[in-house]
């Protein structure tokens, strides 16, 4: 099957909220023709790109794949504001969603167009606030994790939505890689509850080599697919506390304590998703 059908059929079963029994085609075997799917899938898609998620490969994928980390869109219509109450969040029937407290860093300038490779120094000079948030993960196809990285990235990262909570940092030009370094992350830390079950905990820390080479990296990719990163964009930088399943009906709370501000809590209620949602509108 051609990989802009695998597309097409991915985004059909995401517009219609309908659950795939197998993955659609013939499963990638490089990453290089997931992205090629996920490409043709953005532009099916046709909803703004406000943001990305940055994931990361099981540890004994890494080598086959020549990575730790792949990337997938955040779009307009799944973009959702903290005001304080529980946000109100579909999920895909018999597919798959799960929730992840993310750290989420907003790009304060467009990153050069041909620019691939950035150091800690230089990835920070592309952001400008650190804010609390919730990725939900999500997808037509219940064994997306399960069969792997390429199937991931294929099925734009594996993600649904983005809620976005307050700033608890903000960078300008006397910020230092220091004030992201080894030391000052383990002061940014998070839990997460399933109703009312704790289920994950973890922090900033956790991310393999930190929150700037991810986002390093990120840039450098995207660089790559000639979709460079650009100002006011959201990067969801990798679960903090895990990947927690969660299904219809649900509720979960995901709780930030760091330095210098009284801890936040994200609250999210889950709902089946409906062919004539909002967030396929």
């Amino acid at each position: 099957m051609p990989l802009k059908d695998i597309a097409k059929n991915f985004v059909t079963a995401r517009r219609s909220a309908a659950a795939l029994t197998d993955y659609p085609g013939t499963i990638p075997s490089v990453l290089d023709k997931s992205y090629f799917i996920q490409d043709q899938a953005i532009a099916l898609w046709d909803k703004p790109v406000i943001g990305w998620k940055i994931g990361r490969l099981a540890p004994e994928r890494q080598a086959e794949h020549g990575t730790e980390r792949l990337a997938g869109p955040i779009f307009q219509p799944m973009f959702k504001p903290y005001h304080g109450e529980p946000v109100h969040v579909p999920v895909f029937e018999h597919g798959f969603a799960a929730v992840e407290a993310e750290y989420v860093f907003r790009i304060g300038k467009d990153a050069p167009v041909a620019k691939t490779d950035y150091t800690e120094a230089e990835a920070l000079d592309l952001i400008d606030a650190m804010f609390a948030g919730i990725e939900m993960a999500g997808s037509p196809l219940p064994t997306i994790n399960k069969l792997g990285p390429t199937v991931v990235a294929s099925d734009f990262g594996n993600n649904f939505g983005l809620i976005l909570g307050p700033q608890l940092m903000a960078f300008d030009e006397t910020s230092t890689i220091g004030d992201l370094d080894e030391n000052a992350v383990k002061a940014f830390r998070a839990t997460t509850e399933i109703d009312g079950h704790v289920v994950g905990q973890g922090g900033l820390f956790t991310m393999p080599g930190g929150p700037l080479k991810a986002i390093g990296w990120l840039a450098g990719h995207l660089a790559r697919r000639q979709k460079p990163l650009r100002k006011g964009q959201l990067i969801s930088s990798g679960a903090t506390t895990g990947i927690h399943d969660i299904l219809i009906g649900q509720a979960a709370t995901v709780r930030f304590d760091s330095p210098n501000l009284s801890p936040t809590e994200l609250k999210l209620q889950t709902y089946r998703l409906e062919s004539d949602g909002p967030e396929l509108a």
